[in-house]
């Protein structure tokens, strides 16, 4: 671990991840603005992770996406309104308790995750080109329990 000695701000974990997620970002926005198929959508790379979650049926509300992506739920809102107004996802009232609100991908929030998600994977490689295939997935291991301590 760190002590006084060794520890340098800018080699540290947080700072190292917190670089790599911007850059991640910005090349996840890059290719979104630059596909053809999406470009009209104007999607960006937060917007395209939110349409994955709903996709893949890891959220169903916009609490689930607040904790999925440890957003605060104001901008949450304000993201899910720009999706809804792409026309790429919808707020439906549950049937069972009419005070909740689910959200679920219309048709054309459907057709173009994937897409979507060739893009995220696409770039996900790119910056793991570096690792082999048991060196990415050790990566993902020690972040997976990095987070699991928090």
């Amino acid at each position: 671990m760190y002590d006084s000695l060794n520890y340098e701000p800018l080699r540290n974990m947080g700072y190292m991840l917190t670089r790599l997620r911007a850059e991640m970002l910005a090349a996840t926005d890059g290719e979104l603005a630059a596909d053809q198929r999406l470009a009209h959508l104007r999607v960006s790379s937060t917007q395209s992770a939110i349409i994955a979650l709903l996709a893949l049926g890891r959220a169903t509300s916009a609490s689930d996406l607040c904790r999925a992506m440890s957003y605060d739920t104001g901008a949450m809102a304000r993201m899910i309104g720009r999706l809804e107004s792409k026309g790429l996802i919808r707020r439906n009232r549950c049937h069972h308790d009419r005070r909740r609100i689910t959200l679920e991908l219309t048709e054309e929030g459907k057709a173009m995750f994937p897409k979507m998600h060739e893009i995220s994977m696409r770039v996900t490689n790119r910056f793991l080109r570096t690792f082999t295939d048991a060196e990415a997935r050790q990566l993902e291991m020690f972040l997976g329990r990095a987070l699991e301590s928090v």
